[in-house]
């Protein structure tokens, strides 16, 4: 999942971005609310956390542009102003949550996959394959039941693969997904990542299969009783 930090205070920015990837999030930041608008409106992000306080433009008129473009996105308010007003002014423009600053990381992180559960809510919260289940919030993935040692990178390539089912995914979609701002990252690289995700999924019946020039797909597992379903002709390699 990707989440992107609206923060113009640097040393909060910083930590608030370490923690969050080391929960295994990729992460984007930005220092001012025109910066912030301009993203939100290129790219798609799964969490918005938002300071009031931004330069450029207001934290609020973000939040009110966002979704006055009917984006679904949920988004963490942060300020230093506890006051009622602030808070209802944000809520009632569509923020999903608050937290007024100085908070603990360990509590921003518990809204944030709270906040990823609710907007699963109406999807399916645990994406499943097969024997191979992802939870997307809890940032967890079994196979028969027994949790998998993933990656964080490993984590979202299988999260992006495991809500696409059969569907081609590009090298391009994946480094979307993965990768920050910034960050270099190879199509040797993403064939790495696959490679490592293959290893421990394949044990499973589960395979992630190579379309030569396009990218990868997972194929569904059929359910007792039915047949194998059919897919793009592809190499496991």
């Amino acid at each position: 999942m990707r989440i992107l930090i609206a923060e113009d205070d640097e040393v909060l920015a910083d930590g608030l971005s370490r923690s969050l990837r080391a929960a295994g999030y990729a992460v984007d930041v930005v220092s001012n609310g025109q910066t912030a608008d301009s993203a939100l409106a290129a790219q798609n992000f799964d969490v918005l956390i938002l300071d009031l306080g931004l330069p450029g433009l207001a934290g609020l008129e973000v939040l009110r542009r966002l979704r006055g473009r009917n984006s679904k996105i949920p988004v963490l308010i942060l300020t230093a102003a506890d006051s009622v007003e602030q808070r209802v002014k944000g809520l009632d423009l569509g923020a999903d949550d608050y937290m007024a600053k100085p908070f603990a990381l360990s509590e921003l992180e518990a809204r944030v996959r709270a906040l990823t559960r609710r907007s699963l809510a109406g999807a399916q919260s645990v994406l499943r394959n097969g024997p191979l289940a992802l939870d997307p919030a809890g940032r967890v993935a079994t196979l028969n039941d027994q949790q998998l040692e993933l990656s964080a990178r490993e984590l979202g390539l299988l999260e992006i693969l495991i809500s696409r089912p059969g569907r081609l995914v590009s090298k391009e979609q994946l480094v979307d997904h993965l990768c920050e701002w910034g960050e270099e990252v190879s199509t040797n690289a993403i064939e790495v990542y696959v490679h490592r995700l293959r290893k421990k999924i394949e044990p499973g019946g589960i395979r992630v299969v190579t379309v030569r020039g396009l990218g990868y797909s997972m194929q569904r597992v059929a359910d007792p009783g039915e047949g194998a379903t059919g897919g793009p002709a592809a190499s496991a390699a």
